[in-house]
């Protein structure tokens, strides 16, 4: 992973660290693979031709070269959630670091599909004050009931606070009554 230390400011403290699912690595996968049975099929069966011979090398090691900077992109990829904001570090030439801050989020849905699922990943949909944002959506996130919980959390306050018992208001003639104000019934 990324050396998270030079992207954080020295009063954060981070609560979430993850990378994407390997399953985000699926549709380029599938490529890739289809690619390799094609030159392999050009090189076993149509070799005697030059010109396949060549193109089942070009496309071999093309498409070699093309799922290693896929790969390597998505091993140094980092998803980062602080007590404070949002990050998503990627890139591998140009480094890129897409940020928002907790306190702007006024909205955030967990979507899990059937594969999803499955295979143990979710998607993240956050929202702020109208704005769009780079990290609007946030796909193929590890372990997403984990990290729903943290960042709700982070965002709504501790748990402890959500296992107080209700308010109860005061019963009708006690001595508290008069502390709670009751709406009439709506007809």
């Amino acid at each position: 992973m990324v050396e998270l230390e030079k992207y954080l400011i020295p009063s954060e403290t981070p609560v979430v660290e993850t990378r994407r699912h390997w399953a985000s690595l699926g549709r380029n996968g599938v490529i890739y693979l289809g690619c390799l049975l094609v030159s392999w099929f050009l090189l076993a069966y149509l070799s005697s031709e030059r010109f396949f011979s060549v193109v089942g090398v070009v496309l071999l090691l093309g498409s070699s070269a093309w799922f290693a900077v896929i790969w390597h992109e998505w091993r140094t990829e980092q998803f980062v959630i602080t007590d404070k904001r949002v990050l998503l570090i990627n890139g591998v030439l140009t480094r890129r670091v897409a940020i928002m801050p907790l306190s702007k989020v006024t909205d955030l849905t967990y979507e899990r599909s059937l594969t999803g699922r499955i295979l143990g990943y979710g998607a993240f949909v956050m929202e702020s004050a109208g704005q769009v944002q780079a990290l609007s959506r946030i796909d193929y996130l590890p372990q997403p009931d984990t990290m729903y919980h943290d960042v709700s959390v982070l965002l709504f306050g501790p748990r402890q606070a959500a296992r107080r018992p209700p308010r109860t208001l005061p019963e009708p003639g006690s001595e508290d009554e008069h502390l709670t104000r009751r709406l009439p019934p709506q007809p």
